[in-house]
């Protein structure tokens, strides 16, 4: 098979890197600059043992396909249906993205769904280069076919993605598995706007014991930090590596590149458009999903704002909707 990847960020990135390392035929998507730095120097990765650069073939945009080509999409949501728009919708589909919502928006057009639960601490900051931070693999994936089950191409993909450098599982209930990756990135907004002062895990408390509160009351089943823990022992710790500092997460990468869009629209938006589904409130998601798409929409840098300014502005709004 070859694996085309839409989306060659830290995690579309780290993923095809591993997969070409493993002997398989890859292909990266991407765009602009970054596009420009793998066609010219190749993909540069740096992982906390070692530093490669690899000549995977890339292109920025469509390409004739093959019978056997798969797609990884690793783009932000927001970006989903633009990334798949002039693909032919014969060709399975692998939806390695935070967030529940792009595997039901790409079952529109596509048969063949897989979702993709990701583990994979990564950073992509710079044109043409990718940190992994973690070890002694890069990253977990579980795997399988939406809305359920696993076939052999679920099965046939686990096997690639284990020969170099990752981890990766069958999973029949996949989608159980990125509702709880989903309350885990819901504390991505919070990382954005204030960083990581004393105190903030009041808030992520506050905004994931909302959103199982939501989950519960619409009967949607999420894996437990004890489940992944279970799994995941420490096979995919982070470590540091020498002259790259690591900065946050997805959402927080979102703002340090200006990029001007972020994934809070199906991160902490998920949580309110299923409690309003539901009639439930949904404060302090609320106020995340608007004040991170402000500061990406302004260009506000990550950790620009206050804590004490975001506790206010949850309370106002809690207060608000318990009048």
């Amino acid at each position: 098979m070859r694996y085309i990847v839409i989306g060659a960020g830290a995690v579309g990135g780290t993923i095809g890197a591993r997969l070409y390392q493993g002997g398989h035929d890859v292909l990266l998507i991407a765009r602009g600059a970054h596009y420009e730095a793998l066609k010219s120097d190749g993909l540069r990765l740096i992982t906390p043992e070692t530093t490669e650069t690899l000549d995977i073939p890339a292109a920025d945009g469509p390409v004739p396909a093959r019978d056997n080509d798969v797609l990884i999409l690793a783009t932000k949501s927001q970006d989903t249906i633009a990334a798949l728009a002039d693909w032919p919708t014969d060709l399975p589909v692998v939806c390695a993205q935070n967030g529940v919502d792009n595997e039901r928006t790409v079952l529109r057009r596509f048969s063949r769904v897989y979702g993709m639960c990701v583990w994979l601490p990564a950073q992509h900051l710079e044109p043409g280069v990718i940190a992994a931070h973690a070890h002694p693999y890069s990253g977990m994936l579980h795997v399988g076919r939406y809305p359920q089950g696993v076939d052999d191409l679920a099965a046939q993909i686990v096997t690639d993605l284990g020969k170099h450098g990752l981890l990766a599982r069958t999973v029949p209930d996949v989608m159980r598995w990125k509702h709880g990756k989903l309350l885990g990135n819901l504390a991505n907004a919070v990382e954005a706007l204030v960083g990581h002062p004393d105190g903030m895990a009041a808030v992520v408390n506050r905004v994931r014991a909302e959103a199982m509160d939501v989950l519960d009351k619409a009967g949607i089943a999420y894996s437990t930090p004890e489940d992944e823990a279970q799994v995941r022992g420490h096979q995919v710790d982070v470590r540091p590596i020498e002259g790259v500092a690591r900065g946050g997460g997805s959402s927080w990468q979102s703002l340090a590149r200006a990029s001007g869009s972020i994934e809070a629209d199906y991160l902490n938006g998920e949580i309110v458009l299923l409690g309003r589904l539901h009639g439930m409130p949904t404060p302090v998601n609320e106020v995340l999903r608007r004040e991170a798409n402000r500061h990406a929409r302004e260009k506000l840098p990550p950790a620009s704002m206050p804590l004490e300014t975001l506790v206010t502005l949850i309370d106002e709004r809690c207060a608000a909707e318990s009048r």
